[in-house]
């Protein structure tokens, strides 16, 4: 380095370029850099623009990495042309890691660094230098750019980043079967000597896998490993740095290798024979016992099918796979009889499901044992001769009558006698009874066919010696007809003729219907009861299909003459004793058009008009409903009318109201009239003028004698009293009879017009002007106007 450092030095006396100097210069690079000219002013010198040589030569510098010197480590160094060492010139340094890792000698321009540098921390840094005048401040130089790379070392060992690493490899794989490929990383330089450069190597796990030193690819090195010998292996890998030689960094990393299953071993009984004992009671599709292969292979290659070889016994066996423990599961297929047959034999294959090409050549992958089957006798229940009874029975058929009888018998060595019982589940079952012993069943009631049609109840069988063990067997009775009622129009048919219609013209097709259940081929017969078939309406013509059609037999039929026609029609069955019955078929005379379609069959419509649509009976209808409304409208109009009719004409004013716009006295108005008149007859008016106003003067003053008692009125009210009491259409005793009867001697005189005065000029209204502003204008229509007799009619 301090070499390096001379030959800079020399270079820069050589050129005579005040030329800054890196650690490592090179000739031609230092040449080249000064052949990069610029123009910039220099002190000193003519004031016009010169060209003048660059003042710096820029190449890397180097420094190592993690350093451990006492003295900071020195970089290089930085000089300028201006610079004539007489200390006028200031250097300066920033960038990356200026001040902190690197300083620079301010009058020298010496750069060391201060502190120890990892390369894989951070490979290069970037600064920036310039010389400063010490008088002036300003730059001397413009400012440049400079790198310092640090130089690497083998600080770093290789590391597996993924591991530890899991891989498999089926067994019985060849040699140099692939199982892996591992990678180990070296943070060191890999551009700058063996420092990254990584061999692989195996540490453990020899002689089984090898591995490539430069790929780190894992095979197998040993043929036909076999899972079922060693499953797991453990590799442990080496990746050493520096090529593998002496002195390198290494890193270690682990392997597990696992070894997967291939079918390459046929399953084994452990046994060429395998003994079982089964009851003679086992059910039908229940387990009788368990066999095993075994297999040492795993998973799917382990899974074993068994079969029964065809042979003695194998027909009332069966077996299957237990798919969770690969036993073989065998089951019943037939019941057993220990007295018919006490032990089968027979063979049993157990081969693997799923098959390897590749190991053929081994041998038949599969294998065969023998099951011996030893039947134990037991107490059995008692065996029905049928597995179902049906029996037949006429409804109607006397009770105690036996239907039919059911058998069963103990099979057992030491037979036992069978006591038969009904199992009663519902009513129905009392219907029948049943021998205990000889098990004969019997009517226990009448029965009916068309409210039970078929029973089914239970028998029970028990042994005598055992009355624990029992069986059971279903018992069908099916009810026979008996013909007991007889055949019916099927449904009510709502048959019409038209008036116009033709003789043999079919107006109706019907059909019949028996409750009794009908054998087949039974036919029903259809003919006119014999007070019809005199008559010349109607006729039944039978099609002898069981139907039959309704023909007319008169051409044309009035509805004025008659409406409704009444047919009785007698139906036959076939079935033995024959029954019959008359039915009677309503038939109705309707309105058709010529084409034969229906368009009333209405009672009214006989009396309508030909050819009167029903829109026009409606608008007819509705005219009249509207004339009524009117009519009765205007006599509730009349009769309110007379209500309130008012007579304004002056000629006829005593018997008339006058109605005027002025008001009347209003409450202070207190002699209006006499109250008291009205309930008292006794008292004496002393005037007859009007009371509704009280005059400022009286004119006319009359006095009359008091008013006798009288009973006319008395005699009156009686007599009317007692003509309501006897008269029933009289009104009830709440209501108020009213009468016009004024009687005599009243105090009020008569209100009466009989004798009141005859003319107008007979009556004073001067005094109506004297009753102030309010009688005003009655006073002028009464006062003024002079009375002409002639103007009365």
């Amino acid at each position: 380095m301090l070499t390096r450092n001379c030959l800079s030095l020399l270079l820069w006396v050589l050129f005579d370029g005040g030329l800054l100097t890196p650690l490592h210069p090179q000739a031609q690079e230092i040449l080249e850099a000064q052949s990069r000219e610029n123009v910039v002013p220099v002190p000193g010198r003519r004031s016009s623009a010169q060209r003048v040589k660059r003042g710096w030569v820029w190449n890397q510098f180097f420094v190592l990495e993690e350093y451990m010197g006492s003295e900071p480590q020195y970089v290089g160094k930085l000089h300028s042309d201006l610079d004539k060492g007489v200390g006028s010139v200031k250097y300066t340094l920033s960038g990356d890691g200026a001040g902190t890792v690197f300083t620079i000698d301010e009058t020298t321009g010496d750069i060391h660094a201060i502190r120890s540098l990892d390369r894989e921390e951070k490979p290069f840094y970037t600064l920036r230098a310039q010389a400063v005048d010490v008088d002036t401040k300003k730059p001397l130089e413009p400012e440049s750019e400079f790198i310092i790379k640090v130089q690497d070392i083998n600080d770093n060992e290789p590391k597996f980043l993924d591991g530890p690493y899991v891989a498999s490899v089926p067994e019985m794989s060849p040699v140099g079967a692939y199982v892996l490929q591992v990678k180990a990383t070296d943070a060191d330089d890999p551009t700058y000597g063996n420092s990254a450069r990584v061999v692989y190597s195996i540490l453990q796990g020899q002689p089984y896998f090898s591995i490539d030193p430069k790929t780190g690819v894992i095979r197998t090195a040993l043929p036909n490993m076999d899972r079922e010998v060693k499953e797991q292996y453990q590799v442990l890998i080496q990746a050493k740095d520096m090529g593998g030689q002496l002195g390198g960094l290494a890193g270690t990393t682990t392997v597990n290798i696992t070894l997967t299953d291939v079918n390459d071993n046929p399953p084994r009984f452990p046994k060429s024979i395998f003994h079982l004992k089964v009851p003679e009671t086992s059910h039908v599709g229940s387990a009788i016992g368990r066999i095993r292969a075994v297999d040492p292979d795993f998973g799917k290659n382990a899974e074993i099918e068994y079969n029964i070889v065809p042979g003695d016994g194998g027909n009332l066996f069966d077996i299957t796979t237990d798919e969770y423990t690969q036993e073989g599961v065998i089951k019943l297929k037939k019941p057993l009889d220990f007295e018919t047959k006490k032990a089968y034999t027979f063979k049993v294959e157990a081969s693997n499901l799923h098959l390897d090409h590749r190991f053929h050549s081994v041998g038949p992958f599969k294998d065969t044992a023998t099951v011996k089957i030893n039947v134990l006798d037991m107490d059995e229940p008692p065996v029905f001769s049928k597995p179902m009874y049906t029996m037949e029975v006429y409804e109607d058929t006397p009770v105690g009558t036996i239907i039919g009888a059911v058998t069963a018998q103990d099979l057992d060595a030491g037979s036992s006698s069978v006591r038969y019982f009904m199992d009663w589940k519902n009513d129905v079952d009392s219907y029948f009874t049943i021998d205990a012993t000889e098990g004969t069943i019997a009517t226990n009631e009448l029965l009916d066919r068309e409210s039970t049609a078929q029973y089914n109840f239970s028998i029970i069988a028990s042994k005598v010696s055992n009355p624990l063990l029992t069986s059971k067997v279903n018992v069908i009775i099916n009810v026979l007809d008996v013909n007991e009622f007889p055949p019916e129009i099927s449904v009510p048919y709502e048959t019409s003729v038209c008036e116009n219609a033709k003789p043999g013209q079919v107006i109706q097709t019907i059909t019949a219907a028996d409750k009794d259940l009908s054998p087949a081929g039974q036919r029903f017969s259809f003919k006119l009861s014999s007070d019809a078939s005199n008559k010349p309406n109607f006729t039944v013509h039978d099609y002898r299909n069981n139907t039959a059609g309704i023909e007319t037999r008169r051409n044309g039929y009035s509805r004025r003459q008659q409406e409704l026609y009444f047919l009785p029609i007698v139906i036959e069955d076939s079935s033995y004793p024959v029954q019959s019955s008359t039915n009677t078929l309503t038939i109705r005379v309707c309105r058709c058009d010529s084409d034969g379609t229906i368009q009333s069959c209405n009672v009214e419509a006989i009396f309508l008009p030909v050819g009167l649509s029903t829109g026009a009976l409606i608008a007819i209808l509705l005219c009249i409903v509207i004339l009524l409304v009117i009519v009765v409208l205007y006599v509730a109009l009349r009769r309110q009318k007379k209500k309130d009719t008012l007579m304004t004409s002056k000629e006829d004013i005593r018997d008339n109201v006058i109605h005027y716009d002025d008001e009347g006295g209003g409450e202070e108005d207190t002699q209006a009239f006499d109250i008291g008149a009205l309930r008292n007859p006794k008292v004496i008016e002393d005037n007859k003028i009007r009371r509704d106003i009280k005059p400022d003067t009286l004119r006319f003053t009359r006095h009359r004698p008091p008013a006798e008692d009288n009973t006319d009125i008395r005699d009156f009210i009686n007599q009317r009293l007692q003509e309501n009491d006897v008269d029933p259409s009289a009104p009830p005793y709440d209501s108020l009879a009213t009468y016009a009867y004024e009687g005599n001697g009243s105090v009020a005189e008569s209100l009466s017009s009989i004798d009141s005065l005859t003319t107008e000029a007979d009556q004073d209204y001067d005094y109506l002007s004297d009753w102030g502003p309010r009688f005003k204008i009655l006073a002028d229509m009464f006062g003024e106007e002079s009375y002409n007799p002639d103007k009365v009619t």
